[in-house]
């Protein structure tokens, strides 16, 4: 990893909240940014950062999440991620966390990942695979 990397780092995206990230269960009238796809966002800004700061050929994956979310977001709405790194420790590394729409914050929490070789990780895949008979 960079010697770039370091707890301090910051980076806010806005997202239009689009049919694609709402609920359905509650009819039209009900549709607001669901967990899953804030959950989804969240990750991928996270991701955004450390890849400004990873060598060519690396990446990370999510290994833990802990996400209060506090408020509805409608549909047409927007939201700004705001993800700060908190902790570098070798290739695992932790994010705290907001989401603000124009309204109010609607969530909030940490996120850790750890930073992977890929075709390290496409080996480990295929050997798993390989041992699920798949």
């Amino acid at each position: 990893m960079s010697d770039t990397l370091k707890p301090g780092a910051t980076l806010t995206r806005r997202i239009e909240v689009d049919r694609e990230r709402t609920i359905s269960f509650m009819g039209d009238e009900g549709r607001v940014y669901s967990t899953p796809r804030m959950l989804f966002d969240i990750e991928m800004t996270c991701r955004e950062l450390l890849l400004a700061h990873v060598e060519p050929g690396r990446d990370s994956v999510g290994t833990r999440v802990e996400l209060d979310h506090l408020a509805p977001t409608l549909l047409g709405m927007w939201v700004e991620i705001t993800v700060t790194l908190t902790a570098v420790n070798g290739a695992a590394v932790a994010f705290d966390f907001t989401v603000r729409d124009p309204v109010e914050e609607v969530a909030r929490g940490k996120h850790n990942r750890f930073v992977v070789a890929i075709e390290k990780s496409i080996q480990r895949l295929q050997a798993k695979r390989a041992k699920a008979g798949m």
